[in-house]
């Protein structure tokens, strides 16, 4: 808790938010300038049961001032089955995934609006089927202009 607090104001200034309208999914990640960051997404528009949450621990394979390159993986969840039927687990696992993508920076005047392009193969908890998805969406990234940061 004392180290979530603490780091509580670079996680907020270092944050994304994005949305893909045709995988109708909210996403928040954590700083993308990182090695290592966490993607997690929100399915919208659906039956409040339905809702699920993705958990996507993302590595960068390439980062340049226009496009990053990431891969990672994860798992799907849905805390909210149990509002459907009483003998369902507290948190159903749906699925997994792999995740492949690239976040494009296609504005100079600002870095910060991203189109966002995936691919991710995505495999039933019960391993017994799968889907290949594709993802497009636009992303917000939160932070400071370089030019407004102090230089040391």
């Amino acid at each position: 808790v004392i180290f979530v607090i603490s780091n509580l104001n670079e996680l907020r200034a270092q944050a994304s938010v994005g949305y893909y309208p045709w995988s109708n999914l909210l996403s928040v990640t954590t700083s993308t300038q990182k090695a290592i960051w966490l993607d997690t997404r929100l399915q919208t528009n659906s039956l409040f049961s339905s809702l699920s949450l993705d958990i996507l621990p993302m590595i960068n394979l390439k980062r340049g001032e226009v496009v990053q390159w990431y891969i990672g993986g994860g798992i799907r969840v849905n805390p909210l089955y149990r509002i459907a039927g009483s003998d369902a687990d507290l948190i159903t696992v749906d699925g997994y995934s792999i995740n492949f993508g690239a976040r494009i920076a296609p504005l100079p005047q600002n870095r910060r609006i991203q189109l966002a392009i995936e691919l991710n193969p995505y495999i039933k908890d019960k391993l017994d089927s799968g889907v290949l998805k594709s993802h497009f969406g636009v992303v917000y990234v939160f932070g400071k202009d370089k030019k407004s940061e102090p230089k040391n």
